[in-house]
């Protein structure tokens, strides 16, 4: 019988049936059609199959050359092997530098793929945080320039050169004076480049600022000791931390080396000695340092000053101004803050968030009468992270006003975004002749100049750092130019004549009479270790000896200043989120759609305001807002947030850029303006009026719910229970004996987790690492609100109060507003917990879930149908479902959906499509290539082998992953202790990960 059905030859022929058409169309039908798609293309819907892959590939084809040339000019070193050739299907890792962060680059076929943290860096020592872990998508960012740009047109080096060149001679000429612009340089390099710059053009300055500035503490030092440095300060040496609105886990100065640091003195072997450290922090804004403190206080960024005066003349300081706090509970714990730090002199640090001088002067001064320098605060072996000069800045502005600037250079600056006063400087620099900018797109400061020389991304090009004094770190090209740009330090060298030329050599030279004739290091050896330490100097003591009555004065009338009454009145408190920083990677999609760690907001920012107070305005959650000072206003979505301080609303800079790409422009709004300028520092509060400005609009959250309905989820308790007790609040473990599946015996391998609560800061460092590593695709705002992320771990947050020895207690027993304005966090990750009974297993009807002999509960893409049902029978919720093929699909464009940005993938793991469900797979093609590398050296596999990519980059060691079956395994030793529970284990799923109880150094008052 002759069959009704068709079949087609190729693809050829069935592209040009009009069914297959008008199903493209139907596909694209929210976005552009598929006409309009192709011919945007230079395709038609008729395009013969080879000529559709041959136009489409041709902008992969641009990278793939990049990476896969043979002629670069100087080779880089990998970090442990040297190939001859590029080996497909073999990684290779180079050693580079990130943000003063020695990393390790994983290269495949020539690409960049994933960065992880280089295990002989002093700061970080292996790990790394959600920035590091993204900036390598920026490399495929197509949102930079091509090439040099003159005059609003791409023009040729050479012809850019020229341009420069000229102008810069007549500027020489007519004596008047450059400036160089550019955040803080700890390069020893560029700085070298920079001084041979200024020997040939002597009427020329090196003016650094940052967006997010710390000029206060290093003028405060200057003021008080003589030193202008960024103190080194060592939270791993303190045994009590009292902090005013020092983010120090989430965004201040180094976040990855104090995660580290802080968790050191509050790991397990701390707990057991009963020496964990004790944390105070006192801030305006719920903070992800906050959430972790032992005791945290709300606090008005006016009552901030009056608070370091009262604890400095507690402490027995000799100082008038004091006055008493809105709250007496701020009276009381800046007396037992006084009191604990007074008992643990020498083992004490207190620090501030403030850029305010006067603020640091007085923090000094209390750091000097608790014997802090010398033991948790090293002035002699100083950070170099940061060095901008507010006022630098501010005489820069005047001066292009005066028109006594000619030439002005931007390097990885963009003041017309983010300075405070951006309008005042634009009106300023549009008085100077010539203006060169090297940054690697239009952004808002280029838009403004004549030439924009693009510069490398630093994956690509050859760099130093010296973040510390006496570490240096190297930066070596992983693959040659993406684009068409180039140093900015060659730039500099040519146009100044530099008998140096080549950047490369410059280092090179540099290094060998400087760093490496101290150390006798080899160039190849510091290519291959990736950074260098000189002996460190013995930190000394130091004395605070000035008078504090100018100070004092200072900072009561600026806090009154900032708590001016009258109508609609509250006190503005600005500050730099953990994931988009200061807005230089706002571009980066990774980022912004990283949850922010306490409100779990993506794409956005948004008004804090706190419960009490947004029921006495009347405002509800998502309800947009004016926000207005004397300068500036805007208007935000209102987000409800427990533990913001009563009169008071938080805003989060780095959002609102108007030309930095598709991801970062029309996302959220400027909260620079809003900065001011005191005495000569930025300072990041301000009095501002708030009114309802009619309308709502939804932010996009990943936790919506933060209620555990009163279920064994998280578990904490306080040290002086576990000192008791070392099971206080974890309990007995749960004993199930009926049982519906059969015991099966695991005699090889037995993968599971341990993850440490009382480690885990909450910073988001593991999503990331994630997404990159597993090739994890961005959804967008839209889709997030839909609840449709796509994160294989997620950190779960929960608001807790002590109520009669229960911290965590369910969201609607928050009737007293109040009680929910001092509210304590705990963070928890969660991730397919790899359950040995798993519920989703069972129900899938095509076998798509299923549970291997080593303990890991699997997915097979090509079976999955997408019934989801999996997903319904999930308790943990830690499954995820492609409402879309979100890798390719015009409707997702403006994030991840492009020939260049997918050149990040990992090839080891593949893309999922529409319709199937995905979920952690602990890294399983980790796991094969460390049973591979350790069959190929003939030897068993070794504990530590094999590491998760969330395990690698955690800052603080909260991540533990190995093999159960062997009982010398560190993540065997851990599932033992005494804190150890696992998630809803009363319904016997058997999970794979085990979770250390939440420690808490509280005290009673």
């Amino acid at each position: 019988m002759e069959s009704n059905k068709k079949y087609w030859k190729g693809l050829e022929e069935l592209q040009n049936t009009k069914e297959f058409v008008e199903k493209n169309k139907n596909e694209f039908a929210e976005s552009l059609p598929m006409e309009e798609v192709l011919n945007e293309a230079g395709l038609s819907t008729v395009t013969p199959r080879r000529d559709f892959l041959k136009a489409l590939g041709f902008g992969l084809g641009a990278v793939t050359l990049a990476a896969c040339q043979t002629t670069p000019v100087h080779k880089s070193i990998p970090y442990l092997v040297k190939p001859e050739e590029i080996v497909p299907g073999i990684p290779n890792y180079y050693t580079s530098t990130f943000n003063g962060h020695s990393v390790l680059v994983k290269t495949r076929e020539g690409r960049p793929i994933k960065i992880e943290g280089n295990p002989n860096c002093v700061l970080s020592q292996g790990a790394l945080d959600a920035k590091g872990q993204a900036s390598v998508l920026d490399l495929y960012d197509v949102s930079k320039l091509k090439g040099p740009f003159l005059n609003d047109a791409d023009t040729s080096w050479d012809k850019a050169d020229q341009f420069a060149k000229s102008e810069l001679a007549k500027v020489k000429a007519g004596g008047k004076k450059i400036r160089i612009v550019s955040s803080t340089i700890n390069s020893p390099s560029t700085k070298a480049v920079i001084a041979d710059f200024i020997a040939q053009y002597p009427n020329t300055k090196h003016v650094q600022v940052d967006a997010v500035s710390h000029t206060g503490v290093i003028k405060a030092n200057e003021n008080s000791f003589g030193k202008a440095v960024l103190p080194r300060y060592r939270f791993d040496r303190a045994d009590v931390i009292v902090s005013f609105g020092a983010d120090f886990l989430g965004s201040w100065i180094s976040p990855v080396e104090f995660n580290r640091q802080y968790a050191a003195k509050r790991n397990n072997a701390s707990l057991k000695s009963g020496k964990m450290s004790r944390h105070i922090q006192f801030e305006t804004g719920m903070s992800l340092t906050g959430t972790n403190a032992d005791a945290r206080l709300p606090l008005k960024p006016s009552e901030e000053g009056i608070a370091l005066l009262n604890l400095y003349a507690a402490l027995g300081g000799s100082v008038s101004g004091g006055k008493k706090l809105s709250n007496q509970k701020l009276d009381t714990a800046i007396l037992l803050a006084a009191k604990e730090l007074s008992a643990a002199k020498g083992r004490s640090l207190v620090v501030c968030g403030s850029n305010d001088v006067s603020k640091q002067t007085l923090v000094n001064a209390i750091n000097s009468i608790l014997g802090s320098y010398g033991t948790t605060i090293d002035l002699d072996n100083p950070s170099y992270q940061y060095a901008g000069n507010d006022a630098e800045f501010v005489e820069f502005v005047n001066e292009m006003n005066r028109g006594e600037v000619d030439a002005v250079f931007f390097l990885n600056s963009n003041p017309a975004y983010e300075y405070a006063d951006a309008k005042a400087f634009t009106n300023a620099l549009s008085k100077v002749k010539l203006r060169i900018s090297f940054a690697d797109r239009n952004d808002e400061t280029a838009s403004l100049c004549q030439l924009v020389a693009p510069n490398h991304h630093y994956l690509e090009s050859w760099g130093d750092s010296n973040p510390v004094e006496g570490y240096y770190t190297i930066a070596q090209p992983t693959i040659n130019p993406v684009y068409n740009t180039r140093n900015a330090e060659s730039g500099l060298l040519l146009w100044s004549e530099n008998p140096v030329q080549d950047y490369y050599q410059y280092i090179q030279n540099n290094w060998a009479k400087t760093v490496l004739a101290q150390t006798g290091t080899s160039w190849k050896d510091l290519l291959q270790k990736g950074s260098v330490s000189l002996p460190q100097k013995t930190g000394g003591a130091y004395s605070f000896s000035l008078d504090l009555s100018n100070v004092v004065q200072t900072i009561l009338t600026d806090s009154n200043n900032i708590a001016k009454g009258g109508d609609n009145a509250i006190e503005l408190h600005i500050y730099e989120s953990t994931g988009i920083g200061d807005g230089k990677l706002a571009n980066n999609p990774w980022l912004q759609e990283l949850p922010d760690p306490v409100s779990k907001v993506t794409w956005d920012n948004y008004a804090s305001v706190g419960p009490k107070y947004a029921e006495k305005l009347g405002l509800s959650e998502f309800d947009l807002v004016t926000i207005k000072t004397d300068k500036y206003e805007v208007i935000l979505p209102v987000l409800i947030q427990p533990g913001q301080a009563f009169g008071t609303v938080s805003v989060a800079v780095g959002y609102g850029r108007t030309k930095a790409g598709k991801a970062a422009v029309e996302v959220g709004k400027n909260a620079y303006p809003f900065i001011r300028l005191v005495n000569g520092t930025l300072q990041a509060t301000a009095s501002a009026t708030i009114s309802k400005a009619g309308g709502t609009y939804e932010l996009a959250q990943t936790q919506t719910h933060h209620s555990i309905e009163g279920r064994n989820i998280v578990r904490e308790t306080t040290l002086k229970d576990f000192l008791k007790d070392p099971y206080h609040g974890t309990g007995h473990r749960h004993v199930n004996n009926v049982d519906l599946w059969n015991e099966y015996e695991q005699p090889g391998h037995n993968w599971v987790m341990a993850i440490d609560l009382n480690a885990c800061t909450g910073c988001g460092a593991c999503i990331v690492a994630c997404n990159a590593e597993n090739n994890i695709p961005v959804v967008g705002r839209d889709e997030v609100r839909r609840r449709r992320e796509m994160h294989w771990i997620r950190i779960d947050r929960y608001y807790s109060v002590n109520d009669n020895g229960n911290n965590v207690t369910k969201e609607d027993e928050f009737e007293d507003l109040e009680t929910m304005d001092n509210v304590s966090v705990i963070h928890q990750p969660m991730l397919c917990q790899h359950c040995d009974h798993a519920p989703c297993e069972t129900v899938c009807p095509v076998l798509a879930t299923v549970h291997s002999s080593e303990g890991l509960n699997q997915m097979a893409y090509n079976r999955c149908i997408g019934t989801r049902y999996c997903a319904n029978n999930c308790p943990y919720k830690v499954r995820r479902f492609n409402w879309f093929n979100y890798w390719n699909d015009s409707r997702f464009d403006n994030y991840m959906n492009n020939e260049f940005t997918q050149l990040v993938l990992n090839p080891d793991v593949t893309t999922r499509s529409r319709g199937v469900m995905e979920k952690c797979s602990m890294c399983v093609q980790r796991i094969q290539a460390g049973k591979l590398k350790a069959k190929l050296d003939k030897r068993t596999l070794k504990d530590g082998d094999i590491k998760m990519a969330c395990q690698q980059t955690c800052p603080t060691n909260a991540i533990i992953f190995g093999d159960g079956n062997d009982p010398e395994s560190e993540v065997s030793k851990a599932l033992k202790s005494e804190r150890t529970f696992y998630v809803l284990e009363e319904i016997n799923t058997k999970p794979g990960v085990g979770y250390q109880t939440k420690v808490r150094n509280t005290v009673e008052v």
